[in-house]
């Protein structure tokens, strides 16, 4: 198999639906020509057209806008947002049509369209470049949301948003865009050609949406996580010497709640870890839908590891990015619980 990094996965992803599919379109902001601010997209509007890949106005709202309409018309539309902190112009449009359109049309209409962003900070961008809003997509009916961890799932499940019949948020956290991050930012860069999960098979294949994964197996507490703090909730688990299992979500929504199940009952302990901010976060829900159904089983109250409820900092990043010394920490004070 290939080594690649994420960047290159998901161009080979969207090359291989382009290639197989012609109704399948990408653009986006600086995606054509330039093949988008992380390059993702380079070389597709060379080998397709500019009727397949091109580029838009900076216009969010325009773009989802105008995917939707495609979609309804038989294309299937892979837009980018180049940013997910620039996707609010555009949440009117996703909410209020794109989800809807199969429910408000009793089935006549669907929406096969795939929305990409970049997400998540690590890379200094800011209060403007760094945010996580996933929560905002998994409030709402009729979406599905995903989060690779890693080059090969995110080729595999971008594949499957692309043959989903209806709207699949795709969030891509860019501090994973060249390597794994484990949160220790002091350390040198790895990248993914040294990393099992950088080796992405060739030609088309998909990773089901609404299947989670299983990344290390523990007995004294569960770690649910996905994106970039999958690779953070194993550094923490080896640093801190809690034999914890880690389980990366990969989907938001469906949610595999028969994999949530079986790794809290035969723990008994639950840490939630996301990089988003804390209060309303999508923590809150895996919480509550633990707490719900692993009620019996559970010896220590669920624990939550999140950003901080701010703005996203600047000159402040390490210390409200969620790294493995506070996760080590919080899984520390889990299984001390009697």
């Amino acid at each position: 198999m290939a080594r690649m990094t994420m960047i290159e996965a998901i161009r080979d992803a969207l090359d291989v639906a382009m290639g197989a599919d012609p109704s399948v379109v990408v653009f986006g902001e600086d995606v054509g020509y330039f093949g988008g601010v992380f390059r993702c997209t380079a070389g597709l509007q060379a080998k397709y057209g500019k009727t397949r890949c091109f580029d838009t106005p900076i216009n969010e709202s325009g773009i989802v806008g105008a995917g939707i309409g495609m979609a309804a018309y038989g294309l299937k539309p892979v837009v980018e947002i180049q940013f997910a902190d620039y996707m609010y112009p555009a949440y009117d449009q996703i909410v209020s049509e794109a989800a809807r359109l199969r429910y408000r049309s009793a089935g006549q209409f669907t929406c096969p369209m795939v929305v990409r962003m970049p997400t998540g900070g690590g890379i200094f961008g800011g209060q403007t470049h760094s945010q996580s809003p996933e929560a905002l997509f998994t409030h709402v009916t009729g979406l599905k949301t995903v989060v690779p961890s890693n080059p090969r799932d995110a080729k595999g499940l971008l594949l499957a948003a692309i043959e989903d019949p209806d709207p699949v948020i795709f969030m891509e956290p860019k501090r994973l865009y060249n390597g794994p991050f484990d949160g220790h930012h002091d350390r040198p860069v790895t990248a993914w050609k040294s990393h099992e999960l950088g080796e992405v098979p060739e030609g088309h294949y998909t990773v089901p949406l609404g299947k989670a994964v299983l990344r290390r197996q523990g007995r004294a507490a569960t770690v649910l996580t996905y994106g970039t703090m999958v690779h953070v909730a194993l550094a923490a688990a080896e640093e801190s010497g809690v034999d914890a299992e880690v389980i990366d979500l990969r989907t938001l929504l469906p949610l595999d709640m028969e994999t949530i199940l079986a790794s809290v009952n035969k723990t008994g302990r639950c840490l939630v870890l996301h990089e988003a901010t804390l209060t309303s976060g999508y923590g809150a829900e895996l919480a509550a839908l633990v707490q719900a159904e692993c009620f019996w089983h559970l010896e220590a109250p669920i624990r939550r590891v999140a950003g901080w409820d701010t703005p996203y900092p600047h000159t402040h990043e390490w210390s409200y990015f969620p790294g493995p010394a506070r996760v080590a920490e919080a899984l520390r004070q889990l299984v001390e619980v009697a």
